[in-house]
């Protein structure tokens, strides 16, 4: 017995010998990823900031009591402050004295009530996809998250990898479709100018488009140009997609925004589902009930029969589960307060219109300043566009020199947020638009 112990410490003593961890004065030396040796990232590159966020990251850093940031797209008061909604402040009291409520996991698909809700709000509530049952809705993390659990639905289950994308449109739309695995192709949108639809260009490329191709359609307030179809030009796209066998994809991260009207921005989206053809539809409180950090949003996909949406929910969770495994709850239950109590629902339309109008006066307001200064050029776009983007039409130049000059900040490609102005500061912005164009920069 002896012998043997003797022998299993010996081959022991061999094994340390010879592992890579060399001991001397009892000091272990440092391991690859120890906290003496250099980093194994020390060779990784530094990213570039997000062309958006990165807006407010400089904007942060100006020390100037004049500067204004017009980059960030969240609503803001007059008073340039964020906003939280009356009606969301009542919705969390209910909640957070409501005693039987706990913080325990919701479902994969999240919570039932605000799923069915979400549909009915965007699809209205009379909609034959709803009471037909072909309809499957989830709880998805605001509108990129819904975007990407239908980018990452159709890389697995879809017949065609091509989704096509407006030129221009929200700078993210490309990397989460990419990232999902599908190919990403533009169609001609904004015609520069105009400065409004290059109706004929989105036709033709939607026209010549594969069979089946994915189209990305934005159901109102178009990021970034403010530019929508009319619609009699819906009608005609609604037309050549489903002639074409093409698969549409709503973003709605405006419904409300746009027009102050929740059913007027469906529109759109309604006249799609009406054809009973399929589509999915990305929605986002970030924007119309002022839940941004909250990340509440739904993805629904509509599909032609009952039985084929049960299958399409039963693998959308198998997407979820080890994305993210379930949605948060706080936020949604905040939305399936509000939408299943009618009179919360009624002072939500009308701050949400407030809001929608207070955009609306801004353009009209900005407008005005560039006229009274006589800045050369058609402005009329201003107030053409809608929702809470302005396509300006000024260059990147330009938008340095404002920032430099007037330390206003934008996207370089001169896209504002209307929500970020006040009465108070649109003479400041006019000032430094009419600078940047007379100046010839």
């Amino acid at each position: 017995m002896e012998a043997t112990a003797d022998r299993r410490i010996a081959t022991l003593a061999r094994h340390l010998e010879t592992s890579s961890f060399s001991y001397s004065r009892n000091i272990i030396t440092a391991s690859p990823t120890s906290s003496n040796s250099s980093s194994v990232f020390a060779n990784l590159a530094r990213a570039p900031e997000d062309p958006i966020l990165g807006v407010t990251v400089a904007f942060n850093k100006d020390p100037s009591p004049s500067k204004l940031n017009l980059g960030v797209g969240a609503y803001r008061t007059e008073e340039g402050k964020p906003l939280v909604l009356n009606v969301v402040r009542q919705a969390e009291k209910l909640l957070v004295n409501d005693i039987s409520r706990n913080k325990e996991y919701i479902p994969i698909v999240g919570l039932a009530d605000f799923n069915k809700l979400s549909a009915k709000l965007i699809l209205g509530a009379n909609s034959p996809a709803i009471q037909e049952n072909r309809v499957a809705t989830v709880q998805c993390l605001s509108g990129t998250g819904s975007l990407r659990v239908g980018a990452e639905f159709l890389a697995r289950h879809y017949h065609q990898r091509t989704v096509y994308i407006t030129q221009p449109t929200w700078g993210n739309h490309p990397k989460v479709f990419a990232l999902a695995g599908l190919s990403v192709k533009t169609y001609r949108y904004y015609d520069p100018t105009t400065r409004g639809l290059n109706f004929l260009g989105l036709l033709e490329d939607l026209g010549s488009a594969p069979s089946g191709a994915i189209v990305l359609l934005h159901a109102c307030a178009h990021n970034p140009t403010g530019v929508d179809p009319t619609p009699a030009q819906w009608e005609q796209i609604r037309q050549l997609i489903r002639s074409k066998g093409l698969l549409p994809f709503f973003d709605s991260a405006y419904q409300g925004f746009a027009s102050g009207s929740l059913d007027r921005d469906a529109e759109p989206v309604r006249m799609f589902v009406a054809d009973g053809g399929e589509c999915l539809v990305a929605q986002s409180y970030a924007k119309n009930l002022g839940l941004y950090g909250e990340r509440v949003g739904a993805l629904s996909i509509v599909c032609k029969a009952a039985d084929v949406a049960s299958r399409v929910e039963s693998q959308l969770k198998l997407v979820i589960r080890p994305m993210y495994s379930s949605p948060p709850i706080h936020g949604a239950s905040i939305v399936a307060t509000i939408l299943k109590d009618r009179n919360m629902y009624h002072q939500w339309t009308i701050e949400l219109k407030e809001m929608a109008d207070r955009i609306i006066s801004m353009r009209q307001q900005l407008f005005n300043a560039l006229k009274s200064r006589g800045t050369p050029g058609d402005w009329s776009h201003i107030i053409k566009q809608i929702g809470m983007f302005t396509f300006t039409g000024l260059n990147s130049k330009q938008v340095a020199f404002m920032t430099k000059e007037y330390h206003i900040y934008m996207t370089s490609d001169g896209r504002i947020s209307m929500a970020g102005l006040s009465s108070r500061t649109v003479p400041h912005l006019a000032d430094a638009i009419h600078a940047a164009v007379t100046r010839g920069v």
